[in-house]
């Protein structure tokens, strides 16, 4: 295990980041928006200023700037893939998830291999080829085992509309032999998101399991960087502490993770506190995000990391989700299920599923929305095939060329 650095996310330092520019007149704005336009990233200072925006026109000026930022990059395309859960089992005793360990209210469900493989094949029925695996931190008998076999399963199947491409992995942190093996089941991106940097709210909010240690998964993406795994993804649960805060920690968490690869992030994703099963804290955020600030959250992380992927989940309404394409979002999820066996059986919000969801359109509506706003549904998986991941993707994402491979990709897979 990693000795974690005693100062890795500084509170004291965001804080003081924080207070010193809560007065930055619209000169030291408009300064650090013309900075965005060059693409090379915001510091933490730059960060503190964009947050504290509220006056109209440099709200405009802002949201403007991140479509500018996003779209030179990413062009039109969305990448467009559905999560597949395959466990709700959970040993941790989280106040916000469903999934908690004493929650009496869901019902239980692990699937099999061959529900696993009857799941695949309805979501490649749907038109999807790249799917995020889910599961809560507790496994049937086998272990991580399971997660490795259901992995080997996903990528077997085949059908007359085709296959999935590619296995993306949301699972609890991991060791780093573990990971290896992770590697070497031919993922692509590990996902997992700290969900809080703040220290006395993440303990308020753990209360029981693994994930009270804070270290152990803070420090996960470290293990995996180490461990062959060049594409990470990383994010917040926004509504459990200040969003201002949240946003220059996890700054922090990416700066570490350049320095020490080379490399940040190749996705973050910016999920709010929806309500879940028999969870209050779910249904009343203890610092509740309004839409504006939301939709600020966005464009400020598409400025400060402009060549990373921006997630937008379902827990998000329609409406919301499109107004966020023009900030920097640059992925969606579609058609999604939060319940094990939810595309078989074609339920929606389940009260088995870790929380609602906002968006419960099908594949085919999204599709057809996205494509009559102008943009590129996209299902390429191009850049795993090809090894354009880690530095190598991000060689051509930071001066703006990985549009020139996206754009026709996007048109081809669509």
């Amino acid at each position: 295990m990693y000795n974690v650095p005693a100062d890795f996310i500084n509170e004291q330092k965001v804080w003081q980041i924080l207070d010193a520019n809560k007065t930055a007149d619209f000169g030291r704005t408009k300064e650090v928006l013309a900075k965005a336009r060059e693409m090379k990233g915001l510091n933490l200072e730059d960060v503190a200023v964009l947050t504290n925006i509220s006056d109209p026109e440099m709200l405009s000026e802002l949201f403007n700037t991140a479509n500018e930022v996003k779209e030179t990059i990413y062009g039109k395309r969305l990448v467009v893939f559905a999560p597949l859960y395959i466990s709700n089992l959970c040993a941790n005793e989280c106040l916000y998830c469903a999934f908690r360990a004493t929650n009496k209210e869901i019902v239980r469900s692990v699937l099999s291999q061959e529900h696993i493989a009857g799941e695949v094949k309805a979501l490649i029925n749907q038109g999807q080829k790249r799917i995020l695996l889910v599961a809560g931190e507790s496994y049937p008998n086998q272990g991580f085992q399971y997660v490795l076999d259901s992995i080997k399963t996903i990528y077997s199947i085949k059908t007359d509309h085709g296959e999935v491409r590619r296995v993306n992995v949301n699972v609890a942190p991991l060791k780093t032999e573990e990971f290896k093996l992770l590697k070497d089941s031919g993922i692509g991106t590990y996902q997992i998101f700290q969900e809080t940097y703040h220290r006395e709210t993440y303990d308020k909010v753990h209360v029981a399991g693994k994930k009270r240690d804070y270290n152990w998964r803070a420090w996960s993406l470290h293990r995996a960087m180490e461990a062959g795994i060049n594409d990470v993804g990383i994010g917040v649960l926004f509504g459990l502490f200040d969003y201002r805060f949240e946003i220059l920690a996890m700054m922090q968490h990416i700066n570490e993770l350049e320095e020490k690869f080379g490399v940040g992030p190749h996705t973050i994703s910016v999920p709010r506190l929806e309500p879940a099963t028999n969870s209050n804290i779910a249904s009343h955020p203890p610092f509740p995000v309004s839409d504006i600030d939301f939709r600020k959250i966005v464009a400020i992380l598409r400025l400060a990391v402009p060549y990373t992927g921006i997630i937008m989940s379902t827990r998000e309404t329609a409406k919301m989700r499109r107004e966020t394409f023009a900030l920097g979002v640059s992925q969606i999820s579609a058609g999604s299920r939060t319940n094990p066996g939810g595309y078989e059986e074609e339920t929606e919000d389940d009260p088995s599923g870790q929380f609602s969801l906002g968006d419960h359109r099908s594949l085919d509506e999204v599709i057809r929305d996205v494509a009559s706003m102008g943009y590129i549904p996209s299902f390429c998986t191009a850049c795993y095939r090809l090894g354009r991941t880690g530095q190598d993707f991000m060689d051509l994402a930071k001066p703006g060329d990985i549009k020139l491979h996206c754009g026709p990709n996007a048109l081809s897979s669509f």
